[in-house]
């Protein structure tokens, strides 16, 4: 889909063969080249771009498409700039997951049983032994992928999660990452040099970074120790119970 837009993409005829070699990118030098012909398309057809953009997204997550994912990110923040890049992203992120849901809900479920049994096993347990923190438990699986996102997007409609619950795991769980992943592609984008990195609003951007990056750590902590603390309460519970008995 990404591709048949391109190709019908209305730019000038001098701008035409660059605008049908455009592809996702595979690393950084590429992404300055598409972000850079993207931009001048926009100033012409931003609606265009914009439906573009969403297009190759969607695609992306629905179909769970390994590589350069982290690199479609950095353009969003290198095309549209940090706050409507990071909109684009979160939602972008969170459609993609719930159709990815949706397929694999459909089609899905019994081959992933077959190819991944073990896989699939121990993430059902973990899933039933936080049934009544189910969405925390989400939230800790999206801020550290120890289990890959594409991986839980496949799988969550065989673990029985319900949708709405899914949906804003993905928004919340990985705003951080996208954070971090739009931001940094503004700063590529505006890097020219290494004056440029040295500039105010560069560090201003590495400072936001290097604190959304902490935000995670800071909420599971929390959320364990509040975790150990009704552990807690319940082991007292017992002892005052095996007291009076005794």
């Amino acid at each position: 889909m990404p591709r048949l837009l391109v190709c019908g993409l209305p730019v000038s005829q001098s701008d035409s063969d660059s605008a049908r070699t455009l592809s996702f990118p595979s690393d950084l030098e590429e992404l300055r080249v598409i972000a850079g012909q993207l931009h001048s398309y926009k100033d012409q057809h931003p609606g265009y771009v914009l439906l573009l953009y969403c297009s190759a997204y969607l695609y992306k997550q629905t179909f769970a498409i390994p590589g350069s994912s982290l690199l479609v990110k950095h353009t969003a923040g290198a095309l549209f700039g940090p706050w409507l890049g990071l909109a684009l992203c979160c939602n972008l992120t969170a459609i993609g997951a719930t159709f990815c849901f949706l397929l694999s809900k459909t089609y899905g479920k019994q081959y992933m049983v077959q190819r991944f049994p073990e896989r699939v096993s121990m993430l059902q347990q973990r899933v039933e032994e936080n049934r009544s923190c189910l969405f925390f438990f989400l939230l800790f699986l999206r801020f550290f992928p120890m289990t890959p996102n594409w991986f839980l997007n496949i799988t969550s409609p065989i673990l029985n999660i319900p949708l709405p619950q899914f949906f804003f795991s993905v928004v919340i769980g990985l705003l951080p990452y996208n954070f971090i992943c739009v931001q940094a592609g503004c700063i590529l984008s505006e890097i020219s040099s290494l004056d440029n990195l040295l500039s105010w609003s560069i560090l201003l951007k590495l400072l936001g970074i290097a604190f959304v990056a902490l935000v995670p750590g800071a909420l599971i902590r929390h959320y364990s120790q509040w975790h150990l603390r009704l552990d807690a309460k319940v082991k007292n519970s017992h002892s005052d119970a095996d007291s009076k008995q005794r």
